[in-house]
């Protein structure tokens, strides 16, 4: 229908018609005029009311701004875009605040915007024309309510089918939302659901009506009380609704606001909530870091090759070589095997974001396990002249039941990372601790310790842990840390002092169990004779 409705096009630079007339053209709009010269189009706005006017900024008569004052005075109610350059923006701001244009477009425009905001101009003349019908009705009918006061009710029935008319456009712009919309009641019982909500959920609006919210939303319980607990906006970013029909859970997006409301009763209050489907960012992001998996594993092979190649070299191999090549290649292979490691460290990160690696529990000695991890860093610890001490309370002969490999990650994460900022001659402590059969882990340090405002961000991904210094590392140990412990339905966290030291715990539930004689298991026994020795893959470290 606003296909039809009258367009005055000017620009001096016939090309830039052409172009405006083209896109118009296969737009399907039907009543437009096209005119090089403002003057011209002011001539044809006397004689024809226009719906939206779009103009130029740079004309050689007459500019933009004052063309579109001259068509202001002919046509208050007329929507005007002006197409204005990047530098003419402090003027196109000025044209907005002076002369009240609807809309500024810079050079060169995306056809879509400039259409959609064609669209939106004509209904905006649309919507203010009706309003002066409107207004010019209100008029007629107080003149009429003055004239005829015998015709009341008359009067009020036609009032009545106003308001039924808007509110029936209201409904439209409710029914026709892309996004779900859905009204809750102060106890979190759906009182109104548009289609898209129905879709969404798999049912109608009756059987949805009554029905608590929460029987629908999957997001965090905290997030959830908030939604009518709080008499303000709440927004849900990480939340899912079930599809009743396909059992399954859609990724959505909701923003939760009250609905104004005289009541004082805060049980009357009710809540709007829009839905947003975001299963196709969800489903770009899975993409991305499927590619970005598939690279990382792609790049092992050659590292290994190069790790390889160089041992050769290094070993003698290929013939024996000069101290100063030597030294050049060993440093080429310890930077092969810190890419290696930062490859891996992305691969482990992968697997437990995607949900693709399994646990595989175990039960083992818990003391010996934490002296074969302190084993492995304490080369590093004397570089240092640190010393780290063991101390167990209640769990000194108790066997834990975790996956083994996964949890020593953890031990030597958080070892490496307190080696990194403790300084020479330092102390490190591991303490462990049972908490009726919950496992809690201690690694205290005398370091430089973290500021407070930096401790929220030590377990995000990429994270160097303070803004004080800049670690070198991946900033993916801490992160891939967070991520075996909750694996393990467990949490970890952290609590520091600038200048006086950190402490890193986390805690592994339901893990423990004491026994009066731990069996030694044949990898504890082939450990502590020395005939079974670590792989290079479970000695590294992923530093922070």
């Amino acid at each position: 229908m606003y296909k039809s409705k009258r367009i005055i096009v000017v620009d001096d630079e016939q090309i830039m018609l052409s172009t405006l007339k083209m896109l118009l053209e296969l737009e399907g709009f039907t009543n437009t005029a096209y005119f090089n010269k403002p003057q011209e189009a002011l001539s044809d706005i006397k004689e024809t009311s226009p719906d939206l006017i779009l103009s130029d900024f740079m004309m050689p008569d007459m500019n933009g701004i004052e063309f579109l004052s001259e068509a202001k005075k002919l046509c208050p109610d007329v929507s005007m875009i002006l197409l204005t350059g990047y530098a003419d923006k402090e003027n196109a701001i000025k044209a907005i605040n002076e002369v009240g244009i609807y809309k500024y477009i810079e050079k060169p425009w995306d056809n879509e915007d400039l259409l959609i905001s064609i669209r939106n101009g004509l209904e905006r003349s649309g919507l203010i024309s009706e309003l002066n019908n409107k207004i010019d009705e209100l008029s007629q009918a107080k003149s009429q309510l003055e004239k005829y006061s015998h015709s009341l009710e008359e009067i009020v029935m036609q009032k009545t089918s106003d308001l039924v008319e808007s509110n029936t456009k209201l409904s439209a712009i409710i029914n026709y939302c892309a996004d779900g919309i859905v009204i809750v009641s102060s106890d979190a019982k759906i009182v109104q659901a548009n289609p898209a909500f129905e879709n969404i959920t798999g049912l109608s609006e009756n059987l949805l009506t009554g029905k608590s919210l929460r029987d629908f939303i999957v997001s965090d319980e905290k997030q959830l009380k908030k939604i009518t607990n709080e008499k303000k906006e709440v927004l849900l970013r990480d939340a899912a609704v079930k599809n009743c029909i396909n059992d399954k859970n859609i990724p959505v997006e909701i923003n939760f606001a009250p609905i104004p409301s005289d009541s004082k009763d805060d049980s009357q209050l009710n809540y709007v909530g829009v839905v947003r489907n975001v299963s196709l960012q969800k489903e770009m992001e899975r993409l991305r870091d499927d590619f970005i998996a598939t690279l990382t594993h792609d790049l092992r092979t050659p590292l290994l090759a190069a790790i390889q190649t160089l041992q050769f070299f290094l070993d003698g191999t290929l013939g024996d070589i000069d101290e100063k090549p030597k030294m050049l290649l060993d440093t080429m292979k310890k930077s092969n095997e810190d890419m290696l490691g930062l490859v891996n460290a992305l691969l482990e990160v992968y697997k437990y974001e995607s949900g693709k690696l399994n646990l595989c529990k175990t039960s083992f000695s818990l003391k010996q396990f934490l002296q074969d991890c302190i084993a492995q860093v304490n080369a590093l610890a004397q570089k240092k002249n640190i010393e780290i001490t063991l101390k167990y309370e209640d769990s000194e002969n108790a066997e834990i039941t975790a996956d083994r490999n996964e949890l020593r990650r953890v031990v030597l994460n958080l070892c490496g990372n307190a080696l990194n900022h403790t300084n020479q001659g330092g102390a490190i402590e591991i303490e462990a601790l049972n908490k009726d059969g919950d496992l809690i882990l201690n690694v205290k340090d005398n370091g430089s310790g973290i500021p407070k405002e930096d401790l929220k961000k030590l377990f995000k991904r990429f994270s160097q842990g303070t803004s004080q210094k800049r670690s070198a590392g991946t900033g993916l140990g801490l992160y891939l840390s967070r991520q075996i412990v909750e694996a393990h339905n467990g949490k970890i966290w952290a609590e520091s002092k600038v200048g006086k030291g950190s402490v890193f715990s986390c805690l592994i539930p339901e893990s423990l169990k004491l026994k009066e004689a731990v069996k030694l298991s044949e990898w504890d026994l082939a450990c502590r004779s020395g005939t079974r020795s670590a792989s290079g893959a479970e000695s590294s470290i992923l530093r922070e």
